[in-house]
């Protein structure tokens, strides 16, 4: 378990209970119950633990699980030397000091029985209930994990899937993993390298989404010492030659006690050391470690106004380093943790980091998900007693179970798990899932949310919201200005997605390289594959046919007169962008083009300033041209969704877009637009300046490029 908070100043409350002989327990295990009626000696340590955290708890169902598990697993033997009901009785301690209910003890005693002993889940649910079966059934799924990197990807899947129907799967999954790996030195050095990495890749990251810390921080350690032997050893010399860095902190420590004694504060101030990678980690990031770096203090307070009442008295008495303040109880993190950070400097200029929190909360924070207890537990109304089973407990209209506790990030993975189309897409997506630590939330148009990863883009957010409706995603707006696909959001941000009406538009290729969630990458990735012409570049459009006569050239549907320069290429100014029946000027430029300017534009005036000769130009018969329009408006919520929409009403396609920054309360949209027909430009003008709080659309006019 992670390294035990620690109050020098002030008694324990309760004496701490013996580290858990292995030998003895075997002993114990071989001459079985000695009475029917009293819990068996080898389970004291379990039934304490379960004790002080559930002091109502029948313990007859463990009882009657332990003589079934020791009956079952009896002449089996680990590589150790002990006896193999040394390990379920490990694994359900772990839990039971986790404050883990009943059944899911029960579970655990058992969770190996079915896989390595004659006993069937159908014994297993006739004399323990449909719920203990469901979630030994599961454990059993994931026993091969250890075995073959190429099992591993499907086990996994496996694993997702069982865990996101009842995470108290996960949880004995995470405690068997952990009491196999503190008895893992009798194993050859290449498979404890490959069972750490696997762990460290994982597990380690799937219980930090459970919450579970106290799991997870041992697990770190564990993996440390095995991946990288050499830092662990300098690591644990340097602990070792800091000792005594805990009277720092303890006087530290003292101070706060008084501070909080003086306010009327009641708060239980505790010396909280750091594991072997916390150390790792604060002297790669600080380098020299001074006494207080080797810990954190916890205070622990009743309600939560108190964390706050405590705050404001640490901040008002210390020197308080604003920088390492974060508040996740307000804004909890992804894994329900909830807690104050803090740091503050004495007046010797000793600088302690503090966390704040209520004790409900600290039992959160170290047990997670295992901590909420049974999530399946239904209360009747009438007698107001509570009874769980896999069939009936929480099952919806559809059959399904609803997991309270089950957090955002596990119901996604859920989702993509059943659109990757192969184990290696799944296993490949899920590692890169776990390297995610931070999630964000951001808002959409209609006041929902979204749960992403950090650092995701407008492509994930589409994807999160529409599904493999997103497909159609044509740009977005986030925070009311309009942004590519490929913006990254951040926390708190406001996002609106565009979608296009046409049914057949798809993602493009690069798309993938804006994509962070599984969900987005496998759904661009699974279209893609089924439409493989749209990843395929784009061949260029046929030149137009050179028109009888002299040098005549064709592109969009205006024609130059050219009679004594080569072939042509026609390109229209951007600067103006004239349609028919714009009056038109063209002007020979480099590389033998002809740009065509309307008779208006600046660029006319500059090209003749130049001494650049006219050349005669006509509209040719294409109906189709390209437009750039300018929209002045008064800044209004909705403003660019309904100048969208009137775009689009018209018939005309948005080529690009520009919003420019607010100025005195008035914004300037610059839309360039494909028309099907020029003579429909009147009316899409119009149709944009009846949109409310615009008051002018023009024409583009800017000076042209040389």
């Amino acid at each position: 378990m992670s390294a035990e908070a620690t109050n020098p100043g002030a008694p324990s409350r309760r004496r701490a209970r013996p580290r858990l002989d292995l030998r003895r327990l075997g002993r114990a295990a071989l001459l079985g119950p000695t009475a029917r009626d009293r819990v068996p000696d080898a389970i004291g340590h379990v039934a304490e633990a379960h004790r002080a955290h559930h002091p109502d708890a029948d313990l007859a169902i463990l009882r009657r699980a332990y003589v079934l598990a020791e009956s079952s697993h009896r002449g089996q033997f680990r590589k150790s030397g002990e006896p193999y009901i040394t390990h379920p009785l490990a694994v359900t301690l772990i839990l039971a000091e986790l404050g883990a209910e009943t059944t899911t003890l029960t579970a655990s005693l058992l969770h190996d029985t079915v896989e390595d002993t004659d006993v069937t889940l159908d014994q297993v649910r006739s004399e323990f209930g449909e719920e203990v079966c469901y979630l030994v059934d599961g454990v059993t799924k994931l026993e091969k994990v250890d075995y073959g990197a190429a099992a591993e990807p499907e086990t996994f899947r496996k694993m997702l899937v069982a865990t996101g129907n009842d995470v108290r799967v996960m949880s004995i999954k995470l405690a068997d993993r952990l009491h196999n790996m503190r008895t893992l030195g009798v194993m050859r050095p290449e498979k404890q390298a490959r069972i750490a990495k696997v762990t460290r890749d994982v597990l380690i990251p799937l219980a930090e989404r459970l919450g579970v810390q106290a799991l997870k921080t041992e697990l770190e350690d564990l993996v440390f010492a095995i991946l990288h032997p050499e830092e662990y050893e300098r690591t644990r010399a340097l602990i070792a030659e800091n000792a005594d860095a805990g009277d720092a902190l303890a006087t530290v420590a003292e101070s706060v006690r008084t501070v909080l004694r003086e306010a009327g504060i009641q708060a239980e101030v505790l010396v909280r050391p750091r594991h072997f990678v916390s150390v790792h980690r604060v002297r790669l990031k600080r380098g020299d470690l001074s006494g207080t770096d080797f810990g954190r203090l916890l205070v622990l307070v009743g309600e939560d106004a108190d964390c706050y009442a405590v705050l404001g008295e640490l901040h008002t008495c210390f020197t308080p380093l604003i920088s390492e303040f974060k508040d996740f109880i307000a804004a909890p993190k992804f894994n329900l943790y909830q807690s104050l950070h803090t740091a503050v400097a004495g007046s010797d200029g000793a600088v302690a980091e503090v966390l704040i929190r209520t004790h409900q909360m600290h039992r959160v924070a170290e047990a997670g998900v295992v901590a909420l207890g049974n999530p399946y537990t239904v209360v009747d109304t009438a007698d107001g007693t509570g009874s769980s089973g896999a069939a009936d407990a929480s099952a919806g209209a559809d059959g399904e179970r609803a997991d309270p506790t089950r957090p955002g990030w596990l119901s996604r993975l859920l989702e993509w798990q059943e659109a990757a189309p192969d184990p290696d897409t799944f296993w490949t997506t899920l590692q890169a899932d776990l390297a995610e630590d931070r999630e964000i939330t951001v808002f959409h148009a209609d006041g929902g949310t979204l749960g992403l990863p950090a650092g995701a883009s407008c492509v994930d957010a589409a994807y999160a919201q529409y599904g493999e409706a997103a497909h159609g995603c044509v740009g977005a707006r986030v925070n009311g200005r309009l942004a590519a696909l490929a913006t990254r959001l951040g926390d708190g941000d406001t996002v609106q997605l565009l979608l296009a009406t046409d049914a057949a538009s798809g993602p493009s290729p690069d798309w993938l390289d804006h994509a962070r969630t599984p969900a987005a990458r496998i759904a661009i990735t699974g279209w893609l594959a089924e439409h493989p012409e749209a990843a395929k570049p784009q061949a260029a459009a046929p030149r137009a046919p050179t028109s009888p006569g002299g040098g005549r050239r064709a592109a969009a549907n205006a024609v130059a007169e050219a009679p004594g320069l080569p072939a042509a290429t026609v390109r229209l100014a951007g600067c103006c962008t004239p349609v028919p029946p714009d009056v038109v000027t063209g002007f020979a430029v480099r590389g033998g083009a002809v740009t065509v300017h309307r008779d208006g534009c600046p660029g006319v005036s500059r090209m003749r300033a130049m001494g650049r000769e006219p050349v005669e130009v006509r509209w040719g018969r294409a109906a189709e041209c390209r437009v750039t329009l300018v929209a002045e408006a008064f800044g209004r919520p909705r403003l660019l969704a309904d100048l969208t929409e009137a775009i689009a009403t018209a018939g005309a396609a948005v080529v690009s877009a520009t919003v420019e920054p607010p100025s005195e309360q008035r914004v300037r949209h610059t839309y360039t637009l494909q028309l099907q027909d020029a003579a429909g430009l009147p009316a899409l003008m119009r149709a944009m300046r009846d949109v409310a709080g615009v008051y002018d659309v023009s024409r583009a006019q800017h000076p042209a490029s040389a």
